[in-house]
């Protein structure tokens, strides 16, 4: 049995890791800390985490004794603990933004603050495109919940160079927004609304850059949009075919799509003309892809549907956990999606 630990644990991915390591069969949570909780049972915050024992602390890093340390800590934040906690010898798992980037002025351009820790670089804990290298990690940067279900819809297509052109639109449960509450969360102001912000200039633009190629290689756009639902990112993917493949059939995509993840137990795809539904995957750290259509202009649509708290934070970051540990990656993730 692995001891785990989960560094800023009071938010809504605290609670998920909570909730999914609680029945996860190699491991458990022995530390939980928060600066604002110290003393207080994990009940208080998270209600439906009980009879656990667990109360948060407030713990320098270098006191955490865990196999594993999972920091799910604000961006700036991770970046001033993480080399502490690598040094008492425990793998890390980042929920954060610090350490998604290969080149660092990207993440300063993007984040608007200097990177302090340039010597630690994470793997970029998409277990489905870089298994290997997260195997051999001592930090995995988890990615984020838009980019997650982004980069696998469309992943394919950009292995194998068919287009030119991607215009991605994301639509967003509330509670990717954290857990403190602000006016754009404040219930009159998203229900019955849909909401686009950062509509040219997201943060998350450049992670999927990043992992789909960059601007070199192929033009990425991203619109994120806040919608009146609890959990889950639906994307619809807008492709643009080279000139050169404007005769590739859907049937061949789709073909690319099965032999990319055919094999992948966490992904999931959709029959001909079936769409992917939030509460298809709610609760789950599946990714339903589906679309494969190709219209007269040479778009090809693309769709996804992940839980932006589970395959998008928590889940994949216990997955990742499972493969650095040398575990079965399913282990505690096997639970279906909540439907309806």
């Amino acid at each position: 049995m692995k001891n785990v630990a989960i560094v800023g644990a009071s938010g809504y991915t605290g609670g998920e890791l909570l909730r999914m390591l609680s029945v996860h069969p190699e491991v458990e949570v022995t530390e939980i800390t928060s600066r604002k909780l110290d003393g207080q049972p994990v009940h208080k915050t998270h209600p439906h985490i009980r009879d656990t024992g667990l109360v948060f602390k407030d713990k320098k890093p270098s006191d955490i004794d865990a196999d594993v340390i999972f920091t799910a800590t604000p961006h700036g934040a991770s970046m001033k603990i993480v080399p502490e906690l690598l040094e008492t010898g425990a793998k890390v798992v980042d929920l954060s933004g610090d350490y998604r980037y290969r080149n660092t002025e990207v993440y300063e351009k993007w984040y608007g603050m200097k990177h302090t820790d340039k010597k630690n670089k994470g793997a970029f804990g998409l277990p489905e495109l870089y298994r290997d290298e997260i195997e051999k990690a001592n930090l995995v940067s988890n990615p984020g919940c838009f980019p997650t279900g982004a980069i696998l819809s469309s992943y394919p297509l950009v292995k194998n160079d068919l287009v030119e052109k991607i215009v991605i639109d994301s639509k967003s449960g509330v509670s990717g927004a954290g857990v403190t509450p602000s006016g754009t969360t404040h219930y009159p102001n998203i229900a019955d609304n849909v909401n686009p912000y950062k509509i040219s200039a997201h943060r998350h633009t450049s992670e999927i850059q990043q992992e789909l190629h960059g601007f070199d290689d192929v033009k990425v756009s991203f619109t994120p949009h806040l919608v009146p639902v609890n959990r889950g990112i639906q994307t619809t993917s807008h492709s643009f075919l080279k000139e050169e493949h404007l005769d590739i059939t859907p049937d061949e995509i789709r073909s690319l799509y099965e032999e990319e993840y055919g094999d992948e137990y966490f992904i999931k795809l959709m029959d001909e003309g079936e769409i992917p539904h939030l509460s298809s995957v709610r609760g789950s750290n599946f990714v339903h892809i589906g679309g494969f259509e190709i219209d007269e202009t040479g778009r090809i649509v693309m769709l996804s549907c992940i839980d932006n708290l589970v395959k998008g934070a928590s889940g994949q970051a216990i997955q990742n956990m499972n493969i650095v540990l040398g575990l079965k990656e399913q282990l505690g993730l096997q639970h279906l999606g909540i439907y309806p």
